[in-house]
């Protein structure tokens, strides 16, 4: 968050600098108002450029085999211009390279889902996914031991998590599996 304030006022000064030379250039014809108006909407415009940009530059950081399952959009009335375009402030990650199979039952994983959330920190949620019947549940001590004892719940036939979790990567594919 600091080095973002940092970057906020060094667009700002860019913005004053380059007025100043503008003015330099046209002779001082330019009214004095102009540089403080130019700074404070440079300012206003990265950190909007910066509030929207964050999950795409979040999602472009994450290591292979983590996948977005879903980004979580807000509106809020400070920010009128999210009812036009809502913001995506946090992200539901999977990270679909390091679940592992229940030996007992290949249906069953174990997964770790992350939540990346701006100003936040990182949460993961360990989850059991069941492939076969549609639920996922709470990783719990009991429920490690015995995937039984989870508190089990059914999912909506849409649930990206567990559409995503149960298909391959393609990175685990075999050349004659894929397309092309």
């Amino acid at each position: 968050m600091f080095l973002e304030l940092i970057a906020t006022f060094t667009a700002a000064l860019g913005a004053a600098g380059l007025v100043l030379l503008i003015n330099k250039l046209t002779g001082g014809r330019l009214p004095k108002w102009v540089m403080p108006v130019a700074a404070g909407l440079t300012m206003i415009a990265y950190a909007v450029w910066s509030e929207y940009s964050w999950a795409s530059r979040t999602q472009a950081e994450l290591p292979p085999g983590m996948v977005v399952v879903k980004p979580i959009e807000r509106q809020v009335f400070w920010k009128p211009w999210t009812y036009i375009k809502p913001q995506v402030t946090a992200l539901a990650v999977l990270d679909h390279a390091g679940m592992k199979t229940q030996p007992n039952n290949a249906d069953i994983k174990l997964a770790d889902l992350y939540v990346f959330a701006r100003w936040r920190r990182t949460a993961m949620v360990p989850q059991f996914l069941d492939c076969a019947r549609g639920m996922r549940a709470d990783v719990s001590d009991a429920a490690l031991a015995d995937p039984a004892q989870a508190q089990w719940r059914p999912v909506a036939a849409d649930d990206q998590v567990l559409e995503i979790a149960c298909a391959p990567l393609a990175s685990d594919l075999q050349p004659d599996q894929t397309d092309g």
